[in-house]
């Protein structure tokens, strides 16, 4: 009999098990109905610490705790939670996490696209059970968002301005009378305790599908921001990576910080418009180069250097997914990037190695 293969991304709640477990042995602090954890014990697991035993709970979120506070307060009520941001804050990761350490289930999961129906949000049908014996509870199909209600459990909305604003507006009802009717069958699902809803949206899609004034009602909104500073970014990349390198075996590079650093000042650099001593206005490429893209550019750099180099991140690893990062726009972009190789990195003391690397693949 030959075992599973091991799947190349666990669920939050499958790659932190003992984490979540040792929470909640030690967890003693009231818990809303069908918690797992309590509000603390939630907000221990994203952002970390140690528990009495010697325990040590990994961040999951770099940012401030308050956020984490209301955002966990938030799916302790009758509001919903929007997590807002630029792409790369971390939204669908923290809504992830959440669920996972709330329900103990990360995938009740709709993803929201210009193409999702009503059914991913309300119900369908399964059609040769319809046909043959008419509508009926066997002939239902529910949605994720259907299934959290009746078993108490967390729901996750994922991109919810790239869904049709009919669409969006099927979660009304949901979300203020805590129902969803079946008039095809002339009965309702209604909500049980622990049942709440988590959506994400990036601010840059705020146009495309803008929420209702009712619907935006029914959510609390939290503002994931950028990390705060470089050291925190860094720290954020440098964990992500080694987490991606575990799950795809790729080795532990020693003296990669050095690399690290310079991806994540060079995308906050041309993220923020200036230089990070305040002394050179740069301009900005149109890509949004966030913390998820720093993570994959240098995750990238890992593997090159795993597998087509001796086994240390260097500059021409990291420089390819720099460029390919940078310059979305071939004709803009490229003339951005060159003007801050040209202007900042040449001059740049101890960035000799990058700036050549960077101008080979340019």
């Amino acid at each position: 009999m030959t075992s599973a293969p091991e799947v190349l991304r666990p669920h939050a709640e499958e790659a932190f098990a003992a984490e979540l477990a040792a929470l909640a042995a030690h967890d003693d602090r009231p818990r809303p109905e069908r918690w797992r954890l309590s509000p603390w014990a939630v907000a221990t697991y994203l952002l970390g610490g140690e528990l009495p035993d010697g325990t040590v709970i990994s961040p999951k979120y770099v940012g401030p705790r308050r956020i984490v506070e209301v955002a966990v307060t938030t799916l302790a009520t009758d509001r919903a939670l929007l997590l807002l941001g630029v792409p790369g804050t971390a939204k669908t990761w923290v809504s992830e996490h959440l669920a996972a350490a709330v329900s103990g289930d990360s995938t009740l999961l709709v993803q929201g696209t210009a193409g999702t129906p009503e059914e991913a949000v309300r119900y369908g049908w399964n059609y040769a059970q319809l046909l043959a014996h008419g509508p009926s509870r066997d002939a239902l199909v529910p949605s994720p968002v259907m299934r959290a209600m009746a078993d108490g459990r967390i729901a996750r909305v994922e991109e919810l301005t790239r869904i049709p604003p009919d669409v969006q507006d099927t979660l009304i009802t949901i979300l203020s009378e805590k129902t969803l009717p079946v008039p095809e069958l002339g009965g309702e699902t209604q909500a049980v305790r622990g049942f709440n809803l988590i959506a994400t949206a990036n601010d840059r899609d705020r146009g495309v599908n803008e929420l209702s004034s009712a619907l935006r009602r029914r959510f609390n909104t939290v503002v994931l921001p950028l990390p705060a500073t470089v050291e925190d970014e860094v720290d954020i990349v440098s964990r992500r990576v080694r987490q991606l390198g575990r799950s795809l075996d790729l080795p532990d590079l020693p003296d990669g910080a050095e690399e690290i650093r310079r991806v994540v000042t060079v995308f906050r650099e041309l993220r923020d418009g200036v230089t990070a001593d305040g002394r050179t206005r740069l301009k900005s490429p149109t890509g949004t180069l966030s913390t998820a893209e720093a993570i994959s550019v240098v995750t990238s750099g890992v593997a090159l250097a795993a597998h087509f180099g001796d086994g240390v991140l260097r500059s021409a690893d990291v420089a390819a997914g720099i460029l390919g990062a940078v310059v979305r726009d071939p004709a803009g972009d490229r003339v951005v990037w060159q003007e801050y190789l040209e202007t900042v990195v040449r001059e740049r003391d101890g960035w000799k190695d990058f700036y050549r690397a960077c101008r080979e693949v340019s």
